[in-house]
C-alpha cells in the first residue's frame, strides 16, 4: 500500500488529521504525523521529517502531505538529502491537506495506485464545498 506521512507546523493538527484519516482507511495503510519544532513550538523539524521518511515503508510509494509553504520548502530540503532510488518512491502532493489525508488513506487501503491516489488528491475538484 502507498503511505502517507502528514507534515504541519503543529502537532496538534498534524496528530487530528492522522486520527481523522485513520479513522477513514481500510486495510494497512501506514500514516506517520509529524508537525511543529523540536521545542514544541510552531515550525518544523527537518530531521523529525528526515526521521519519519526513513522509517516508514516505501516499498509501494509515499505520499507526503505538508501544510504551509515553509512545511513543503523543509519537505524539499530533506528531499534533496535522500538518494535517487529512495527519492523516487516518494511525492510531494499538490494537494489539500486534511481532504488529501482522508483521500488518499481510503484510495490507499482500497489498493489505488500512487499514480491513482495523487490524480484524486491533486484533483481542483477536491476543495470544492458546494
Amino acid at each position: 500500500m502507498v503511505n502517507i506521512l502528514l507534515v504541519s507546523h503543529s502537532v496538534e493538527i498534524a496528530k487530528g488529521t492522522k486520527e481523522l484519516a485513520e479513522q477513514m482507511k481500510q486495510g494497512d495503510v501506514e500514516i506517520v504525523a509529524v508537525g511543529g519544532t523540536e521545542a514544541g513550538d510552531l515550525g518544523t523539524n527537518p530531521d523529525a521529517i528526515e526521521s519519519a521518511v526513513n522509517e516508514i515503508d516505501k516499498s509501494d510509494g509515499l505520499i507526503i502531505l505538508a501544510d504551509l509553504g515553509s512545511a513543503v520548502m523543509s519537505v524539499n530540503m530533506v528531499l534533496d538529502w535522500l538518494d535517487d532510488e529512495v527519492r523516487e518512491k516518494i511525492h510531494l502532493a499538490d494537494a489539500p491537506f486534511v481532504e488529501g489525508a482522508v483521500i488518499a488513506a481510503v484510495e490507499s487501503g482500497m489498493g489505488n495506485s500512487m499514480e491513482e491516489i495523487l490524480s484524486s488528491i491533486e484533483s481542483a475538484e477536491i476543495i470544492k464545498k458546494n
